[in-house]
């Protein structure tokens, strides 16, 4: 398995320099912590001391190594709450940004020095890291997922591998800021970097190769048990031979699988993909392969995938051997590994095509609900809810496809402010109730969290759409796509020969704005979000009235509602569209069924300083939706203007 060794000499001296003069000042940490953004998907900002955001460099600085410290002493506090009779235990990685060794050794430092034992397998995905962790007490994960190459930051979690929620996140906001805040600050931090023995930092050092081993098999182990959907190997192992049988008489057929990875030399890179893959008798082949030399911009979204989509092409039209022209999806993650959105293979139009974030997930949804069925999980009679209880946990500004394709199936929906810990949160307490919560997420971002893993990756995203793929009818019943026909109605659609096309053109037809294109994103100058929002209810309610008649006859509008989502509470019906705070606000249209026809969303982002909005609208007319979020745009910056 290939590992990115980072420079260990590095890692061992890099911060001697801070314990000895000059040390930075006061007003150089407070400088370098306020572009910090700090939320429960993660505290980051541009970590190279340059503050530029493409800086390439690796030197954080000494102000930074100041913050990276009291974020480690913060946790640590927040550790030693959490196990008061005995040491703790963590896993500290990172994903494979320049900057991200020398914060791993200023926190390594000051997690020694605070009395935490650090298990250290360096660059490794986040899903990953966050299997390996469900062994120790909690963990800490370097990362900045996919903003600029020079940001970088910290996620914080325990041992359920899922990111701390808010209200906990909350606590280490309050310890650390008040720790940086203090005017002793700086001393503070050198006095904690001192206190830590280097024959232990030297031990984690040595102990770092064995740790990634360790962490790979935790990895594949869990991977197995949330891919197959079972607890108990007994029953892990057939389905697991029920994949690789499919796959061989696919390939028997001279139609093998295999799929293609843009690693964009993330820390996946050093991950289990292609061996998990072949093992699974799936072809595997992939670019960009060496961890930490970032090809492209990180986000997958749009052109990155562009490489992706011509690799593909490639293997298709001119490779050498079956498995390579028969690759049908490609990959590419962003740095830290837990997401990877999909390009696939359109046998009509002979091209490499993406699929937008909203389409991942729900094709997502719709294997793992059927994949539920047909290991009669749940079972349903025609016209009435599942059995038992299921739901599926989405983000607010998910589309509203997901509830057609659920209803399909007698299956709820659930939805949670923006934020994975959110959703991942809602999900506990949907099972607490007695739901069967399989699939959950945030289908405006791309990727899923299938349960019982905390954390998107992009394995269980391929998995789900390779299981469509290759459970098909056989003796024991029909496959996945087939039991999917059958109960959205489409038993028209099915053919033996289906191909991953023939599954998305089965979707219901919704267009959702890309939460990663320029126009989703706006610049406002208001800090107040409440108050914007009612400024905004003025103006929409404005608009409404002038344009009620317009918007039934072309979208179909009758009717809206105002809903607004913070936290895991979800309010419909609000009166004041302020209540909604940072949060989100939802202006959902229904139609005169009261069906919904579509949405507009907007809530100010928790991890880059922009307000972001969105529109859904029923249908293929992707003019719609540019109509939609043009009038959206227009009615929030007019609310913006007024503000004074």
């Amino acid at each position: 398995m290939p590992h990115a060794n980072i420079a260990f000499s590095e890692f061992a001296d890099s911060h001697d320099s801070l314990l000895s003069s000059p040390l930075p000042s006061y007003d150089d940490v407070q400088n370098a912590f306020s572009p910090l953004i700090l939320s429960a998907s993660g505290w980051r900002k541009p970590f190279a001391e340059s503050g530029a955001d493409e800086d390439p460099s690796p030197t954080i600085g000494k102000a930074n190594t100041v913050l990276a410290v009291h974020m480690a002493a913060a946790f640590a506090e927040y550790l030693h709450a959490k196990t008061p009779h005995r040491k703790p235990r963590i896993v500290v990685a990172l994903d494979s940004r320049p900057t991200g060794i020398q914060l791993a050794d200023a926190m390594c430092r000051a997690f020694i020095a605070s009395d935490i034992e650090v298990h250290f397998p360096s660059i490794a995905a986040a899903p990953e890291a966050m299997a390996y962790a469900r062994s120790f007490d909690g963990f800490a994960y370097i990362s900045a997922s996919h903003n600029p190459i020079a940001h970088n930051g910290v996620k914080f979690g325990l041992d359920d591998g899922g990111v701390l929620p808010g209200q906990e996140v909350a606590i280490l906001i309050k310890r650390f800021t008040e720790a940086c805040r203090d005017p002793g600050t700086v001393d503070k931090a050198n006095t904690l970097l001192s206190a830590c023995p280097r024959d232990a930092l030297a031990a984690v050092r040595k102990e770092s190769e064995a740790e990634k081993k360790a962490c790979l098999e935790a990895y594949e182990r869990f991977a197995r048990t949330v891919i197959s959907g079972r607890d108990e190997e007994e029953l892990i192992q057939p389905f697991f031979e029920l994949i690789r049988s499919s796959a061989r008489k696919l390939k028997e057929s001279g139609t093998p699988l295999s799929v293609v990875a843009d690693f964009n030399g993330s820390a996946r890179a050093s991950s289990i993909d292609k061996s998990f893959m072949e093992s699974c008798g799936i072809g595997f082949f992939s670019i960009n392969s060496e961890t930490g030399k970032i090809a492209h911009r990180i986000v997958p979204e749009g052109e990155s995938l562009s490489y992706c989509a011509e690799e593909l092409k490639r293997l298709r039209t001119a490779g050498s051997t079956a498995e390579e022209r028969n690759t049908v999806l490609g990959y590419m993650p962003d740095c830290d590994g837990d997401r990877g959105n999909i390009v696939f293979w359109n046998e009509e139009t002979g091209e490499a095509e993406i699929l937008q974030a909203q389409e991942v997930f729900a094709l997502s949804v719709v294997a793992e609900l059927s994949h539920l069925f047909h290991q009669k999980i749940i079972a349903r009679v025609p016209g009435s809810p599942c059995e038992p209880p299921a739901a599926v946990v989405v983000n607010d500004p998910t589309s509203l496809m997901i509830e057609s394709i659920a209803e399909k199936f007698g299956v709820s929906v659930a939805r949670a402010e923006v934020g994975e810990a959110n959703v991942v949160n809602l999900a506990r307490e949907y099972r607490s109730k007695g739901y069967i919560v399989r699939i959950l997420g945030e289908g405006s971002n791309g990727g899923n969290i299938t349960h019982p893993a905390a954390v998107r990756d992009p394995l269980n995203t391929l998995f789900a759409l390779l299981k469509m793929l290759i459970i098909r009818d056989d003796a024991d019943g029909p496959g996945l796509y087939h039991l999917w026909c059958a109960a959205s109605g489409q038993e028209h659609l099915y053919r033996e020969n289906f191909t991953l096309n023939d599954i998305r053109k089965s979707l219901p037809s919704w267009v959702t704005t890309s939460v990663f294109e320029a126009d989703a994103m706006l610049r406002i100058t208001t800090l107040d979000h409440g108050e914007l929002k009612r400024k905004f209810q003025n103006v929409f309610l404005r608009e409404w009235k002038a344009k009620k008649d317009s918007l039934a006859a072309e979208f179909e509008f009758a009717d809206w509602t105002a809903i607004s989502n913070n936290g895991v509470t979800e309010t419909r019906g609000i009166g004041d569209f302020g209540e909604s705070g940072k949060g989100g606000l939802k202006i959902q249209f229904l139609d005169r069924q009261e069906n919904p026809a579509g949405y507009l969303w907007m809530r100010g982002s928790g991890t880059e300083p922009v307000f972001r909005i969105l529109a859904d609208c029923r249908g293929t007319d992707v003019s719609k939706e540019r109509r939609l979020l043009e009038w959206l745009t227009a009615m929030v910056l007019e609310a913006d203007r007024e503000i004074v």
